[in-house]
């Protein structure tokens, strides 16, 4: 594909104007290009459909980064029109490049001086009787809401963007039911409440946000807005700045303990290669955390931690890529492990790298999140909800191929070059992963998977998480071929693989 020499700013901007309001299935003169692009909700799937289009106009596949720090299509038009040119000029196909300018993320870290517990009456640490709980769509969330239904007689007020109260009811609902945890002896005991984790004062008002701190006891913040896609400022309202509304609330009437759901991404950075990271070790390093996700989760973990240095009481749990449920398989085909997995399955290949699995079952992680909430020694700690035994990825394809998949594992370099080659429809699931296999992100010039070696991770110990855990009877299943063959019976039965 040769670069286009004569496709202007004006060009481009119409083009982009028509074919986002296709995706959107809208009329071209309702897409106003001095709109913020983020408005318009693009997920990555039609990031990545409105990226290969912009690829057959201009003849390079320019950053999909660029939809996102480009504010609009006139501006992102503009830019793309001096890529053409800078292109045009040394007629280089390869992928653009875009230096992203320089996020200072310890600068972010900052929480609302407002934001303190003070002279407040705390909550006794007992039985609560009213929890607040965000994330309950999801996928760790709706394990959440199960284990807490069943290990505490309190009432869930879960946060829910709807409509109504009716709505929010039945997204839940439907939620809990796709995992299979739904119970109808529970369902008076779930109560939404409407509002959105990326607005001000979580979304419900300034009046109901104070009657909700009065109500209740105790606060489970899980949910996060996870894009392998989105850089740091296009998830900074859910992720971070909604954290902060969540600490708000804890320090309003009276103080409650938050229970927040962070991620071991906090220590992506390369300063911890290679070392041995314990639950209570700092995580001062940002530095060369590239992921916009991971930085979010960096970010809104410092503010927990002020808030606990303010003396709000908090626990951190940080699980690792959380995997489907040990006892049915059933999982979250849209998350990584398993778009990768089938994306591969149809390039009849796996990138031959040094990458270990470490995820761990949703089941182990609700249960060992709210059996550590439940322990007053738990309060001011951070928990390390790794498998304590991964596996590489070479066993996973391993067990693939005994299973009776025809796949191989190929060397990086040309796996990647199979992607970019033979991978050009949202029909692979790696397609909309492109960005995050592909981009070159570091002054090393590596990808993401680059980035997640093991050679370049830290040894993420979770020693004392299970000296916390022993009194229990909760422990992590080993990712053996049992449990591969519960997650593949799932994937099959489902419809997301398709053993033809």
């Amino acid at each position: 594909m040769s670069i286009k020499q004569t496709c202007t700013a004006g060009d481009i901007q119409v083009f982009l104007a028509s074919n986002l309001a296709t995706l959107l299935e809208l009329e071209t003169d309702e897409i106003d290009v001095k709109e913020h692009l983020e408005s318009y909700g693009l997920d990555s799937a039609q990031a990545m459909i409105l990226v290969g289009k912009l690829e057959k106009l201009l003849g390079f596949q320019p950053s999909p980064l660029l939809l996102w720090h480009y504010p609009n299509i006139e501006a992102l038009s503009q830019r793309l029109a001096e890529e053409l040119q800078e292109k045009s000029e040394v007629q280089d196909t390869g992928n653009v490049n875009t230096a992203a300018p320089v996020l200072n993320l310890k600068a972010e870290a900052v929480l609302d001086s407002t934001i303190h517990p003070g002279a407040l009456p705390k909550v006794p640490f007992s039985e609560p009787k009213k929890i607040f709980l965000t994330g309950g769509t999801g996928f760790l969330g709706a394990f959440l809401i199960q284990e807490l239904l069943q290990e505490t007689h309190a009432d869930i007020y879960c946060l829910v963007r709807a409509a109504d109260a009716e709505e929010g009811k039945s997204k839940l609902q439907k939620n809990l039911q796709q995992y299979a945890v739904w119970q109808e002896k529970f369902n008076s005991r779930i109560i939404p409440v409407v509002g959105d984790l990326s607005q001000p004062l979580l979304g419900i008002g300034s009046e109901q946000f104070q009657i909700l701190a009065a109500n209740v006891d105790t606060i489970y913040h899980s949910a996060a807005l996870l894009n392998y896609v989105y850089p740091y400022s296009a998830l900074k309202t859910a992720n971070v700045l909604g954290t902060q509304e969540v600490l708000r609330l804890a320090c309003q009437i009276k103080v409650k303990p938050v229970h927040y759901v962070s991620s071991v991404a906090v220590f992506e950075s390369p300063a911890y290669a290679g070392k041995i990271v314990k639950e209570d070790d700092e995580f001062s390093h940002w530095e060369g955390i590239y992921l916009g996700y991971s930085q979010t989760k960096w970010v809104a973990e410092k503010l927990v931690k002020i808030a606990g240095e303010r003396g709000l009481p908090v626990t951190i749990y940080r699980p690792p890529l959380i995997s489907g449920d040990s006892k049915t398989g059933i999982c979250n085909t849209h998350d990584f492990i398993n778009l990768m997995t089938k994306g591969c399955l149809q390039m009849g290949s796996f990138p031959d790298v040094d990458y270990m699995l470490d995820m761990s079952p949703v089941d182990y992680v609700s249960k060992a999140v709210v059996y550590l909430s439940r322990q007053k020694t738990s309060i001011g700690k951070a928990f390390h909800l790794q498998h304590p035994q991964p596996i590489s990825l070479k066993n996973l394809v391993e067990w693939i191929r005994s299973f009776g998949y025809p796949v191989e594992m190929i060397p990086y370099d040309q796996w990647q070059a199979e992607l970019i080659n033979n991978v050009s429809s949202v029909d692979n699931p790696l397609y909309t992963l492109r960005p995050f296999l592909l981009e070159r992100w570091s002054d090393e010039q590596l990808t993401i998977p680059d980035l997640y070696l093991q050679a370049r991770r830290p040894h993420i110990s979770c020693q004392d998480t299970l000296h916390a855990l022993a009194g229990s009877s909760i422990v992590c299943p080993t990712i053996d071929s049992k449990l591969l063959m519960t997650y593949t019976a799932y994937l099959i039965q489902s419809g997301f693989l398709n053993v033809a």
